[in-house]
């Protein structure tokens, strides 16, 4: 269960890589300061932010799948720091590709999970998992509570989380439910980047733009069980 993210970095496709069911939280609350609409780029030594414009970025009390984009050439803005970041990697056009092929989509919501369900088809991975949406299961709960019923809705046994969750879970009440809940261990595995420092905190299209068909070897997923995270 994760928020849609903007061609996200490298760990979440090892969250997914382990996952039987994979719930987009589209209608969870906008967060400025999340990831949601925005990955960094590496961009030689440095990074920078590939951040999608929105309407109404006043407003606090937007969901996700509320969101819209500004009226501005942001497609074009983007594609070209892709191509000047990642010039002379040997895979730059797949990446392109996927780049392109995501940004069909109509909504803001859309684009965000095309972003991750486009690289998840291209790396050959998610084949077999079934993709689903929060808010077309309606459940009216909030925070821990809703996230417990999806994984109960779904019959799940294991709950695999990225390390955000630490800050609001209650992992009692899920073990006592009969689903274990275990953590990311990111594998942070480096490829080979044009420049610089290796930085594994960059989008998905890095490490496709450089490694190409091979890009799956480098996801090597791994899990802690709650308690030893939590030490």
């Amino acid at each position: 269960i994760s928020q849609p993210m903007l061609f996200p970095w490298p760990g979440l496709f090892e969250q997914i890589m382990l996952a039987d069911v994979y719930v987009h939280h589209d209608d969870a609350q906008f967060s400025q300061s999340s990831f949601t609409r925005r990955i960094q780029v590496k961009s030689g030594s440095a990074v920078t932010w590939m951040t999608l414009p929105l309407k109404n970025r006043q407003n606090m009390h937007q969901r996700i799948n509320e969101l819209e984009v500004a009226d501005e050439p942001w497609q074009r803005t983007h594609r070209n720091l892709l191509l000047r970041t990642l010039k002379g990697a040997p895979f730059l056009a797949d990446a392109i590709d996927l780049f392109d092929s995501a940004c069909k989509q109509e909504t803001v919501c859309g684009l965000l999970m095309a972003s991750i369900e486009e690289p998840c088809r291209y790396l050959g991975i998610g084949r077999e998992m079934h993709i689903a949406r929060a808010s077309a299961l309606g459940f009216p709960t909030r925070s821990w509570q809703r996230v417990l019923d999806m994984v109960r809705h779904f019959g799940g046994t294991r709950y695999i989380t990225g390390h955000g969750a630490a800050n609001y879970l209650n992992h009692e009440a899920f073990e006592a439910a009969g689903i274990a809940v275990d953590y990311m261990s990111y594998s942070r595995t480096p490829w080979p980047q044009l420049g610089g420092t290796f930085t594994p905190f960059v989008t998905i299209l890095d490490l496709i733009a450089h490694t190409g068909p091979q890009a799956a070897a480098y996801l090597r997923p791994a899990t802690v069980d709650w308690r030893t995270f939590l030490q």
